[in-house]
């Protein structure tokens, strides 16, 4: 060939070892770039020199182009192309691109991904590696870049990838025809980060990273840090560029004022797939929020919205922890639909599962070839009831991805709490282990230190970096000081489900009102240890799957005592100390278990008498909201006073709920299948108490039996109290009375 320029004499090219060479042509090599781009070249004797390679295996011609010269390249072998020239500057390598002819006749000019510097910081990496950087989601994964240049601007993604353990890491997809040996990435040093900047890659393109492990394997594997997917069952990552501007600014300034774990929490569990079949994110963020405001709940809890490539495990086998589920749409869809809850006055939480991970091999299992995101000891790495992996805790960047993706969810996606699923398999050594299956902590005792030391660690940092957001753990043993400070020793939640008060208050309602009385501790027993943690009174989708069947079914006699029993139990769970949760449909009395390929029965809200349970649950919200004594003491014993927990032998239990201003109100429960005529019930003061609530009212598909609306209370002495009434109490029924204005 010969050279055609405009002033840049021709130059000799640094030469290059073969062995390098092939390693580099066949993308295997650590370090593509100390031979690819262009490298400036300052003998001790002699003029100055820039030597230009670049892979291109197809290629009949290959020319640089600066903004003042043309300098044809030689094939060298391997599919790489060299040439060189004197710089145009002194010192300086010029910005160049390269126009590349094939022997089809087809010609384009593009960028040369090996000329650039690494799109990652020394700062994030060492961040990283220290298990301190609190936003990885900035630096990670795909990223989009822009740059000014001599030649216009260039536009493209900056890939990075956490493989310690890889040999070579490449990256394919839509912008190189997923020929990962075009784009073989570099390794950054000791910090296990493998970088490359490919132009011209743009947001929507497809990808995953070629990995190949040190036994020789190459791997494809999806980008762990990766912002958005394809759609199940495919598996490509995709490059993402988020444009939504969120319109709940105040919102987020009226939550930070707020303290969470005192304020009022009823929550709609739903699950996004099944809630009405078909509907994407933009058609939840209108028809979801409408009916949620509607039944007047504080909060909605969406189950995992993380991507996962099985839909029948609900969400809870995550493979790309930072993209919502491609399912409902683009991630900006899932922005919007959370911006709707919130500009309609609706909290937003979300399941989070940093328990563990499917074994999928295209995800985060063996992701370098060996152990890595996973504990490498079997007795603490793999689950033995769920088939799955578990995170290795005490690994800085292990930990340092779940602490950030739990971040992600709450800063970019302005997620008002994560209720995190799982938490006792992750608090204990010896969870659904057998002796000789599990080893003692360095102490001796059964508890996962590390587990512990992470979840405590993500508690802190959630609260500091995101004021009125709230951490709630899925936990149902008597560990201690789950919803204790941090500061104090304990694991730092906001929240626990109580699950001692499902189960108990569940087998109670199951049982015979003939023989409740038998049974009556277990509605009680609550009581006992109801402010030993700050609690969340959850009836959520664990209790109507797998045939446990639904909350009406669980309940004893023909429809209608079904519906009274639903009512009456709703009732008491909402007057009862803590936050409330219920999964859909339970708030019209939905018939049939579960399923996420059916959907619910929403045709039961066009019968009266579940659309009486649908009324009472919308009549429950009204009144918990406006009324402070039934959520601003929450986790302080002085606000609940028994009025009478001993009267088992008629199926009544009676207590008060007070806020902080002294003002009460009064819980009277009624779980025997007759009503009580004529019966005493003991009040903190005289005077006319009205009946805010009844679920035996005719509007909720009761039986009608009331008090004409409100009830007289003389003074006198009477079961402990300075006062008492006589009334009538419903069968399967629960009252709230409240004073009038004193």
């Amino acid at each position: 060939m010969t050279e055609k320029n405009t002033g840049t004499p021709a130059a000799t090219p640094v030469p290059v070892a073969d062995e390098v060479l092939a390693a580099v042509g066949e993308g295997r090599h650590y370090d593509p770039h100390r031979v690819l781009g262009a490298h400036l070249d300052t003998p001790t004797s002699g003029a100055e020199s820039v030597t230009f390679r670049t892979l291109k295996r197809l290629a009949r011609e290959v020319t640089v182009v600066t903004p003042s010269a043309r300098i044809p390249l030689q094939h060298e072998g391997f599919g790489i192309w060299v040439g060189a020239s004197q710089p145009e500057e002194a010192g300086h390598i010029p910005d160049y691109r390269l126009e590349v002819a094939y022997d089809d006749g087809v010609g384009v000019t593009v960028d040369e991904p090996y000329r650039f510097l690494p799109t990652i910081g020394e700062v994030d990496i060492h961040l990283f590696n220290e298990g301190r950087h609190e936003t990885l989601w900035t630096a990670l994964g795909a990223q989009i870049r822009r740059y000014p240049s001599a030649m216009g601007q260039i536009s493209g993604v900056g890939f990075s990838v956490w493989a310690p353990n890889a040999e070579a890491v490449r990256v394919k997809g839509d912008f190189n025809s997923w020929d990962g040996l075009a784009h073989a990435m570099r390794s950054l040093g000791t910090s296990g980060i493998w970088e490359l900047f490919v132009p011209d890659a743009k947001p929507g393109d497809c990808y995953k990273f070629e990995i190949l492990g040190k036994d020789g394997r190459w791997r494809e594997k999806a980008d762990p840090m990766a912002y958005g997917t394809e759609v199940p069952p495919l598996t490509g990552s995709k490059v993402i560029e988020s444009s939504y501007e969120f319109g709940d600014q105040q919102w987020m300034e009226d939550r930070a004022a707020k303290d969470p774990h005192n304020s009022p929490m009823s929550v709609y569990e739903v699950h996004l797939g099944s809630w009405r079949l078909g509907l994407g994110y933009r058609e939840l963020a209108e028809q979801l929020v409408e009916y949620v405001k509607w039944q007047g709940f504080t909060h909605v809890e969406l189950m995992p919205v993380a991507e996962h490539p099985f839909g029948g495990s609900w969400g809870y086998q995550v493979t790309s922890y930072y993209a919502p589920t491609s399912r409902f749409g683009h991630p900006d869809e899932f922005r919007h639909l959370v911006d709707a809850l919130h500009q309609a006055g609706i909290g937003v939480l979300l399941d989070w599962v940093p328990a563990h991970f499917p074994k999928d091999e295209f995800a985060l299992a063996q992701f370098d070839g060996q152990a890595l995101y996973e504990h490498p000891d079997p007795w603490l790495g793999e689950h033995p009831d769920w088939g799955t992996l578990i995170f290795d805790y005490g690994r800085s960047e292990v930990r340092n991805f779940l602490v950030a993706n739990a971040l992600f969810w709450l800063e970019e996606y302005h997620i008002d709490g994560l209720r995190v699923d799982a938490v006792a398999s992750m608090l204990y050594l010896d969870y659904s282990r057998e002796g000789g299956e599990w080893r003692p902590n360095k102490y001796g005792g059964n508890q996962n230190l590390e587990a512990i030391a992470f979840l405590q660690e993500v508690n802190a940092t959630a609260y500091r970096r995101n004021p009125g957001s709230v951490m709630i753990a899925e936990e149902s043993t008597a560990f201690d000081g789950v919803t204790r400070p941090t500061s104090a020793g304990g694991l730092g939640f906001g929240l626990k489900w109580n699950m001692g008060w499902m189960h108990d208050s569940l087998t109670y309602m199951a049982e015979d009102p003939m023989n409740r009385q038998y049974h009556h501790h277990q509605v009680t027993f609550s009581l006992v240890y109801a402010f030993t943690e700050n609690f969340l009174l959850p009836i959520s989708h664990d209790e109507v799957v797998h045939g446990k069947g639904s909350l009406l079914r669980k309940m004893p006699g023909d429809r209608w005592k079904q519906l009274a029993n639903v009512r009456a139990y709703l009732a008491f769970q909402w007057a009862h100390p803590g936050k409330q949760l219920i999964f859909m449909g339970t708030e019209f009395g939905q018939e049939a278990e579960w399923s996420e390929q059916h959907g619910l029965d929403w045709w039961l809200t066009e019968d009266p008498q579940h659309r009486g349970v649908q009324l009472l649950v919308r009549s429950l919200n009204e009144i918990y909201s406006e009324t402070p004594a039934m959520f601003a003491r929450d986790n302080d014993p002085a606000g609940f006073e028994w009025i009478d927990a001993s009267d088992g032998g008629r199926n009544i239990l009676s207590f008060t709920r007070w806020d902080t201003q002294g003002n009460p109100l009064v819980c009277l429960a009624n779980f025997a299948g007759n009503p009580h005529q004529d019966f005493r019930l003991a009040l903190p003061w005289a005077g006319t108490w009205r009946e805010a609530l009844n679920t035996d009212a005719g509007d909720f598909g009761g039986s009608g039996v009331d008090n004409g609306g409100s009830v007289q209370a003389e003074e006198g002495a009477y079961g402990g109290q300075p006062a008492s009434t006589v009334l009538t109490v419903p069968p399967l029924a629960v009252l709230y009375l409240k004073p009038d204005a004193r």
